[in-house]
């Protein structure tokens, strides 16, 4: 693996137990995090900071951000893609999922942005709209934005996607290469979507993998512990390893360092066999409590669990039990 990368797998492993402590809707930046750079490979950088990840694709058209981080590192980042992409605009943005984490510098970012807006579109659009980068995602991550439930935080109407989707892809080409996005429904959340640059051979994941904790399912969410498994498929599907299964396609993931193929397989097979517990129990009428008490995932606690934080292990396993017991529809506008 490249030095670059084994830098990242230090930073992400310092970084970790800061996520525990931020993660998810309400997510806020451990003081004084920075946003570091690393190259993965063909156009494609990780951007990296308080245990938030970006993946930010850099060319001749421009700039394309996958996820803005959390708001207070969104200044941070727009200044590391500046010093890497001197006079190059941000043009395009993609959202993964919902949560502030991953959309919380979307403001920001966009409004640093220029979108290119042409033909008999552009009177309609105006010189405002037209100098904002765009923002793709699914539009069940509109829909959230929108019309927030229960705790989730009001977004500002600045942060919501411009351009959104209802199909399991979307396509677009942009710097030379076709940039793929799976939605992947019911998995981390029912809006997230797993990007694909295919010259580049990179896959930016967001929460549908990750290397720090047990997957995060938030199944108020339409998350579920099926659609992380069938993400955790997808993945595979596109990654194609070089020899002796070492690099080839690069995963970018949403929180945790650079992997390849092998190591998603290795998180898939482990899920895979909680998934299979996990029925089991539900098929026997396991209670949530005789489930905590059988300790099903004790063998992966050390690598993975925690017993404080915001993603304890309990909170997992009651995640996953509510998942499997009520299995998540999928949930779409149409």
């Amino acid at each position: 693996m490249k030095e670059s990368l084994r830098v990242v797998v230090l930073v992400s492993t310092l970084a970790a137990a800061a996520l525990l402590m931020v993660a998810g809707p309400k997510a806020q930046a451990p003081a004084g995090a920075e946003v570091k750079s690393f190259h993965v490979q063909g156009n494609v950088w990780l951007l990296t900071g308080g245990g938030f990840n970006s993946t930010v694709q850099i060319g001749e058209d421009g700039v394309l951000v996958v996820d803005t981080l959390v708001e207070p590192l969104a200044d941070k980042l727009i200044a590391e893609i500046r010093r890497l992409a001197p006079g190059k605009p941000i043009r395009t943005i993609i959202n993964t999922h919902v949560h502030a984490d991953h959309t919380g510098g979307n403001a920001k970012v966009a409004d640093a942005g220029e979108s290119v807006v042409g033909g008999n579109f552009a009177p309609q659009v105006g010189a405002a709209a037209a100098g904002a980068a765009f923002i793709y995602a699914h539009e069940n991550v509109q829909n959230r934005m929108a019309n927030p439930q229960g705790n989730d935080p009001k977004v500002p109407f600045p942060a919501w996607p411009t351009n959104t989707f209802f199909d399991d892809t979307k396509e677009i080409y942009f710097n030379g290469e076709a940039v793929q996005m799976f939605h992947q429904p019911n998995a981390h959340t029912d809006g997230d979507i797993i990007v694909y640059f295919r010259k580049s051979d990179v896959v930016a994941a967001g929460d549908t993998f990750v290397t720090t904790t047990f997957p995060v399912i938030s199944v108020a969410q339409g998350g579920s512990l099926n659609g992380i498994v069938s993400a955790l498929n997808r993945i595979i599907d596109i990654t194609v390893p070089k020899d002796k299964q070492e690099g080839g396609t690069y995963v970018i993931p949403g929180h945790g360092r650079v992997t390849d193929e092998a190591d998603v397989v290795d998180y898939r097979d482990m899920m895979t066999i909680i998934r299979d517990r996990f029925q089991d129990a539900v098929k026997k009428k396991m209670t949530l409590e005789q489930v905590k008490a059988a300790r099903l995932v004790r063998d992966y606690e050390p690598r993975y669990g925690a017993a404080q934080g915001f993603w304890t292990t309990d909170a997992f396993v009651e995640a996953a039990y509510r998942s499997m017991s009520q299995p998540a529809a999928v949930t779409s506008s149409r």
